[in-house]
């Protein structure tokens, strides 16, 4: 009897969640025709370049992004029904013990966390590459880089500063780069502005000046010789200046190393995400949190399946007057709360120095405790 049970329920569970799934995408696919409606015809690409490379990546990603709420609804609406006709109350009473019950239930939830474990890790950043790619060509406007004051390290002791950058005309402003030996400042460049050249990989700089400072020169040195020393200047190098009007450079740099669309990160894989936070810390830029954010909710997203489960099943399997839609307005005020959790713990990942693995698991933690006070509560 168990066995049949427990085929019965894990089937209706991913049936419902199937269901609930496609008819959300069906929905989702239809408002966003009618948004876009006049951005395709604007563009040049082709029906098949518009199912096949963007609807269908549109339908992994966002169905991998409402799993978790679609989950937690299917779970409701399937054990309420349950509920309702009372077949839990049968089942408990045939001898059956709740966590038995409630075993099948994680067996499905087991499915579908690998399922979206694959997913995140795997399939979902070649699906965003090929969207996010469709979006660039055909829907986006240009990127716009909010960030004034941008410091990068290109190589250790090269440092590239820009005021402005102007990422349509791919143009930086008040441009300066300085290379540091020892802790003393060897070479200066300034420019009034550097333009990017994509077909050669290089950068331009207009009306420039270049300070080569010598070695052991400098305030750093001339403190160190103390103030009582008489300066040698007959002895002392001396600096050389150079200037121009143009100068052709070669520094390991492009404009999409200054900053690009946050959305990007989505279609690194494993190994580029983590590559590319490397070398963000490494040349100190400002959205590495963001980053690390990202990395860490494929692995912790996908365990949130197991949570939506256990809060469901606790709600939905006691017989309330009221029935599903009790069940269904509680749901959905826990699904708010841990939305507005999860929201608040990643802005203060990526705006303070909160630790973002804490950020990302804090309300799987929280809301798998309100979970287990649920479920503990429920048989009684």
């Amino acid at each position: 009897m168990l066995k049949t049970l427990d085929r019965y329920i894990i089937r209706q569970f991913l049936g419902t969640f199937f269901f609930i799934l496609v008819l959300i995408m069906a929905i989702a696919v239809v408002f966003d025709i009618s948004e876009k409606t006049e951005d395709f015809a604007k563009t040049s690409a082709s029906v098949y370049e518009i199912v096949v490379d963007y609807y269908i990546n549109f339908i992994i990603y966002y169905s991998n992004l409402f799993s978790g709420l679609l989950i937690f609804i299917a779970v409701l609406l399937f054990t309420s029904r349950l509920a309702s006709r009372s077949e839990i109350i049968a089942a408990l009473s045939s001898g059956v013990s709740f966590p038995r019950f409630v075993q099948p239930f994680f067996i499905a939830a087991t499915i579908l966390t690998a399922l979206s474990l694959y997913v995140n890790v795997f399939l979902l950043p070649h699906a965003n590459r090929t969207r996010l790619a469709f979006e660039k060509a055909h829907i986006w406007s240009t990127y716009k880089l909010e960030e004034s004051n941008v410091l990068r390290e290109i190589a250790p002791g090269e440092i590239v500063y820009f005021e402005s950058v102007d990422m349509a005309r791919q143009t930086g402003y008040r441009f300066s780069l300085e290379k540091w030996e020892h802790g003393q400042l060897r070479s200066k460049l300034l420019s009034d502005r550097a333009v990017y050249d994509s077909t050669k990989g290089q950068w331009a700089v207009y009306d420039y000046m270049i300070r080569y400072i010598p070695e052991d020169h400098g305030p750093a040195a001339m403190d160190a010789a103390g103030p009582d020393l008489p300066a040698a200047p007959e002895t002392m190098p001396r600096e050389r200046i150079r200037q121009g009007a143009r100068l052709d450079t070669v520094i390991p740099l492009k404009p999409s190393d200054l900053g690009q669309r946050l959305a990007i990160a989505q279609a690194m894989d494993r190994n580029e995400i983590a590559d590319f936070i490397a070398a963000e810390k490494a040349r100190g830029g400002s959205t590495v949190a963001y980053y690390e954010v990202e990395q860490k909710q494929r692995t912790s997203y996908p365990f949130a399946t197991y949570v939506f489960t256990l809060m469901g099943v606790g709600i939905a399997s006691r017989k309330v007057r009221g029935g599903t839609g009790v069940h269904l307005v509680l749901g959905v005020v826990l699904c708010l709360l841990y939305v507005f959790t999860m929201k608040m713990t990643t802005v203060a990942a990526t705006n303070s120095d909160f630790n973002p693995t804490l950020a990302v698991w804090v309300p799987n933690i929280i809301f798998g405790i309100i979970g287990a006070w649920i479920y503990w509560k429920a048989p009684k």
